[in-house]
């Protein structure tokens, strides 16, 4: 067996204004990141129109979602081996080149293939912020940081719809791009500067091209049958059924691999980790249902009770800033209490009652309390994300960090795929119209009829409720371990057998 290699030699302490000017750059780089699908969904008709391409529209989407979560798992295990800042920097140039690629393209298929150049540097943004907090702070210390990533969601998903809209309308559809270019530049200089002064943990290691091309490509082939599956082509399409099928051996190729490689792209050291498992899980169907929440709810707005859009938008502020606030007071508490999985068992407990309750008497309920409760399913559910990261990042060695974090990410876009495919196999299952469920590559809210989604929406909640109920399963299984309070040690923990 090769000798271990030293642990690079580590950099001085941070001070306090080396950590603010890290995380402003880390902060610019998430938003990056996330304001782009909040900003692109409420210019997609203009785009269509100008670009005389409605039916491929909703591909501008996918094609990010799809590069995104390939390669977010790399990026981790590319900044185990070289180091978070040049990941990080590669991940920024990436997403500018691709934002100024979109907004001249001249084409419906074009602008696909440049979304998907920008998720290829996206999909690492959010994933390596995480791991980058985590190099800086300890796990007793991270907890709060969390509040940060938090609070980049809740403006992308308030500021970018109205953006988005204010572009297409008043001035051009290729704006929400542009504005890519100068948070991008300014993302790349602060961080290329900051970051300098990161902790090194890394080490010599090779990456495993094979066994990530498997990866990806049973990714693709999966959310290609999720997003087209009932929607496309019928479930049991030969078309649908041939990506589940490819799906499934591509997953077993790449299970044979990590069992087989040297250095697989995921050490089976990680996988195997109680913590990271059933952490990743939790975070999986808690986060991935309420992406479902957040994507369904506003057609249940605009359909089932007939608002406009621009109230719909207001209506889900609840349900955005919610989490937020529970992540803001999972993080705090975190930091200073042992059992510090008492509050979010306590706020996906109340989830699960409140998404049930919201089943039950949806069709009754006065907006008011149909507001609160939408706030009780967001705020429970926002302690369940500093939890879990934190626990995940702290139940494992320095170096694999980026490895665990990407991983959770991972799972966690995957599971909301999932989730978002299932809510949308619900509501087809009840629409009396049969053509719409295989005239386009999404669901068209203008061809919904009131009464069929007024019937068929308590079964999305009732399957709400009961992803909320797995991760609460996953988060009693999770250990509580103590949170590591000294970085010094943890680092040379890391490297110590």
């Amino acid at each position: 067996m090769s000798k271990r290699p030293s642990p690079a030699p580590a950099a001085g302490p941070l001070s306090p204004a080396d950590v603010r000017a890290v995380m402003v750059g880390i902060m610019l780089a998430m938003l990056l990141g996330a304001i782009d699908q909040t900003i692109v969904s409420t210019a997609l008709p203009t785009i269509g129109k100008t670009l005389g391409d409605v039916e491929h529209m909703p591909w501008v989407v996918t094609s990010y979602l799809l590069a995104a979560t390939a390669v977010t798992p790399l990026y981790g295990k590319f900044s185990d081996i070289h180091g978070r800042r040049i990941s990080l920097l590669i991940g920024i140039a990436t997403f500018v080149i691709g934002s100024v690629a979109c907004a001249l393209a001249p084409t419906m298929w074009v602008l696909i293939i440049a979304r998907a150049v920008q998720g290829l540097g996206g999909g690492g943004l959010i994933s390596l912020a995480q791991t980058i907090i985590a190099d800086i702070t300890t796990p007793k210390e991270r907890a709060r940081y969390q509040v940060y990533i938090a609070s980049v969601f809740i403006t992308s998903s308030l500021l970018g719809p109205v953006l988005g809209g204010f572009f297409a309308q008043k001035l051009h559809w290729s704006m929400i791009f542009w504005i890519n270019v100068p948070l991008g530049i300014g993302a790349f200089w602060i961080a290329n500067a900051a970051l300098k002064r990161l902790p090194r943990h890394e080490r010599r290691h090779r990456l495993d091209i094979v066994g990530a091309l498997l990866m990806a490509l049973a990714t693709v082939t999966l959310m290609l049958a999720l997003t087209w599956g009932g929607v496309r082509y019928p479930w049991g399409s030969p078309e649908v059924l041939g990506l589940v099928a490819a799906s499934a051996l591509l997953w077993f190729g790449f299970a044979a691999r990590l069992l087989k490689a040297d250095e697989p792209l995921i050490p089976l050291a990680v996988l195997s980790n109680g913590v990271v498992g059933t952490g990743t899980l939790t975070a999986c169907f808690s986060m991935g249902t309420f992406i479902g929440l957040s994507i369904y709810m506003p057609v249940y707005f605009e359909v089932g009770l007939g608002y406009r859009a621009s109230t719909s938008g207001l209506l889900l502020i609840p349900l955005m800033v919610g989490t937020v606030i529970g992540a803001t007071l999972s993080g705090r508490t975190m930091a200073y209490v042992r059992h510090y999985k008492r509050l979010p068992i306590v706020g996906l407990s109340v989830s699960v009652i409140a998404t049930a309750l919201l089943a039950l008497y949806c069709d009754r309920m006065p907006l008011v309390l149909f507001e609160v409760m939408l706030f009780a399913v967001s705020f429970s559910m926002g302690t369940v994300l500093p939890v879990t990261t934190v626990c995940i990042q702290n139940a494992v060695s320095t170096h694999e960090l980026g490895t665990a974090t990407a991983t959770m990410n991972f799972f966690r876009q995957l599971g909301g795929a999932i989730i978002v495919a299932v809510f949308g196999a619900i509501v087809l299952s009840g629409i009396s119209n049969p053509k719409l469920s295989a005239t386009g590559e999404g669901i068209d809210p203008t061809a919904l009829a009131p009464a069929d989604l007024l019937t068929m929406f308590p079964w999305v909640l009732w399957a709400a409720a009961a992803g909320f109920a797995l991760a609460l399963f996953f988060l009693l299984m999770m250990e509580e371990r103590p949170l590591r309070a000294n970085a010094r040690h943890a680092a040379e923990a890391a490297f110590a057998d």
